[in-house]
């Protein structure tokens, strides 16, 4: 595995949906590094990934209430664990639960394994509100998927939540989660 820094020279056999998101960091002049890998779906590969990328690589969770009419795409450590209940009493939601990939693919145009920030481009209409784990704003870089879970960006944090953020037109509500058990 091998970072590169910006787009493949070759998008032949992409994914539209993984060189919309690499067209869309190049227009708005967002720098990013990019490796490729075997789908992120083992420990094993995650670890590898996390190595090469020397990044806070995030768990991306995509949740919605339970009248399905609020969505959430929350972002945050992967070494924490998720608890609903110190969500839910920091955005004032009821219960929430993880979204259909019918939802998934429809707001973000993502398929399950390949949940990511980049996602937000596609949700023109902001249906998903960005919930951010604070202790993932406090590193220089984060990981995340161009939309596919066979690459992997690296790509300053800072960049993440301001340039691209506003050119998505989507905000964020920080949340904190402990972590504990």
């Amino acid at each position: 595995m091998e970072l590169f820094l910006g787009r493949p020279e070759n998008t032949e056999g992409r994914l539209p949906r993984e060189v919309r998101v690499y067209d869309f960091l190049d227009e708005h002049g967002i720098e990013y590094m990019r490796t490729d890998h075997a789908p992120a779906d083992t420990m094993e590969v995650c670890y590898e990934i996390d190595s090469v990328l020397n990044a806070t690589i995030c768990k991306n969770l995509f949740l919605c209430n339970r009248q399905k009419t609020q969505f959430y795409l929350l972002m945050m450590p992967g070494d924490k664990p998720f608890k609903t209940k110190e969500i839910t009493s920091q955005i004032g939601s009821a219960r929430l639960s993880f979204a259909s990939p019918e939802d998934m693919e429809k707001y973000l145009d993502i398929k399950p394994g390949a949940v990511s920030i980049m996602g937000l481009m596609n949700d023109k209409d902001n249906v998903v509100q960005l919930l951010v784990d604070e202790d993932v704003m406090k590193e220089e870089y984060l990981g995340c998927h161009p939309c596919v879970s066979t690459s992997s960006l690296k790509i300053k944090t800072a960049d993440v939540f301001g340039p691209y953020l506003k050119a998505v037109g989507h905000d964020m509500i920080k949340v904190k989660l402990t972590g504990e058990a």
